[in-house]
């Protein structure tokens, strides 16, 4: 059993189907996934900013399934501090990655995913990033 940790953007995703739906189905049926604190915020709040996309009466149903999968992740705290990217946003989620030991980080995020697998390592991150199709492709 891998430990992922997912991009909320790829959770977002997933809320309208596709590959991201698909990797974030098998993750958390077969693998332990990691969120922190700050993640499930955000999760809990981007609605507020996509209300333009998505029809008002079918907001509550999504975040309703976005509550039910995070009932799935450990939530854990982080305490490490990396800082690899210009986004600290991106930072946190390598944070994550490293304090959960993470095997897979799935995002689109095209800063996360130029990060080598030897920067990764010299800064103790065990963490394989992959897009959602990757991800798939990897664990079947």
């Amino acid at each position: 059993m891998a430990k992922v940790v997912i991009d909320a953007n790829v959770i977002i995703s997933a809320a309208f189907g596709g590959k991201p739906l698909e990797a974030g189905l098998r993750a958390f049926r077969d693998h332990e996934v990691y969120v922190s604190d700050s993640i499930a915020r955000e999760l809990e709040t981007v609605f507020l900013k996509l209300g333009k996309k998505i029809p008002h009466e079918r907001i509550p149903v999504i975040q309703e399934k976005i509550y039910r999968l995070l009932g799935f992740a450990r939530c854990i705290s982080v305490s490490a501090d990396v800082v690899l990217s210009r986004d600290a946003k991106d930072d946190h989620y390598l944070s994550l990655c490293k304090e959960a030991k993470a095997d897979f980080l799935i995002t689109g995020d095209k800063n996360l995913l130029s990060l080598s697998p030897a920067i990764l390592q010299k800064q103790g991150i065990p963490t394989r990033i992959a897009t959602p199709n990757s991800f798939l492709e990897i664990i079947s």
